[in-house]
């Protein structure tokens, strides 16, 4: 069982910035990337709001160039999947599908993973750019001038759909019942907005989709109709679209804390405002897995630069930093 001055559960933005600043604070930190190394970006195609890249980058290659950065100052990578997390003493013991490690600090990087629809083509379609997305603010340049689809009735399809007409002619809100769970306010200015139109007691029963050539000559497939089934008689109808996007919520990584963390109703940690600390002294946590708000790459890394000073500093005063 080896031993580590911090253990860093998770990549993506949020575990690659900790993983940097620790490793150039001289903590040497371990880094587990789990069954999706990257997180969520590896499933992305273009990404044009990550600061630096003003030509935009594709998601799986921001996360190669933070994996290779963090590996340059020393950071330990094991492509090892954490099964137990066992905080309730120090030092603290991780298992993975492989072994067992102890830490004198930990740092959780888990994230959150969309929801789907279950249909299958709506998740296979997001990871090939084929215009299914989890994320308004992430994509919704790419729909400028075209028509769209968000599907759900809460708070976040809400605030979607009515950011999402800023770029799209048409926003078609579909929502399995008929009335919205979303705030007043927020059911107010959408009802009032003209470019969105709504299909009451309808859900997504398939996505049909088209071949398409690229400007680059590549064939790939594309949405370009949903099929809809009434939740009330049963009958199917189709809705032309060139995008869909899924506003049913995320599901926060966090199963392996139950029990020893805080949560709040929807399965996210709990911090101290204003940093990153959890209610265990030496257990610290980022990115989204604590972030039901923003849910950007941006505000991902930089938590997880929070994440690695709160623990420099915290182990620094127990005398564990050198």
């Amino acid at each position: 069982m080896s031993h580590h001055k911090v253990i860093i559960i998770g990549t993506g933005p949020a575990g690659y910035t900790a993983a940097l600043y620790a490793s150039r604070a001289n903590l040497a930190p371990l880094v587990f990337e789990g069954a999706q190394p990257g997180g969520q970006l590896t499933i992305t195609t273009e990404v044009e709001n990550y600061p630096g890249f003003r030509a935009g980058i594709l998601g799986p290659a921001l996360m190669d160039e933070m994996r290779e950065q963090v590996l340059r100052f020393g950071t330990t990578i094991k492509s090892e999947t954490v099964t137990k997390a066992e905080l309730g003493a120090r030092p603290f013991k991780v298992t993975t599908d492989r072994g067992e490690y102890t830490a004198d600090a930990v740092i959780i990087a888990t994230g959150a993973s969309a929801k789907w629809l279950g249909i299958g083509k709506d998740q296979q379609l997001s990871m090939s750019g084929g215009g299914v997305s989890a994320c308004a603010t992430c994509d919704g340049f790419f729909f400028r001038g075209k028509e769209i689809a968000v599907v759900g009735g809460g708070d976040t399809a809400i605030e979607e759909a009515t950011y999402l007409t800023k770029f799209a002619t048409k926003v078609n809100l579909i929502h399995r019942r008929d009335k919205l769970r979303a705030s007043k306010a927020m059911q107010e200015r959408a009802l009032k907005n003209e470019k969105i139109v709504f299909h009451w007691n309808k859900g997504v029963e398939d996505v049909l989709t088209a071949t398409v050539e690229t400007p680059m000559g590549e064939k790939v497939e594309k949405i370009r109709a949903l099929v809809l089934k009434d939740t009330v008689d049963g009958s199917a109808s189709e809705l032309k679209v060139d995008g869909l996007f899924v506003a049913i919520g995320h599901q926060p990584n966090t199963s392996l804390f139950a029990g020893q963390l805080p949560m709040d109703e929807s399965g996210y940690l709990q911090v101290e405002a204003g940093s990153s600390r959890t209610p265990i002294e030496g257990v610290f946590a980022c990115g989204d897995v604590q972030d039901h708000v923003y849910r950007q790459a941006v505000t991902a890394a930089g938590s997880g630069c929070m994440a690695a000073i709160d623990a420099e500093r915290w182990l620094a005063a127990q005398g564990l930093a050198d």
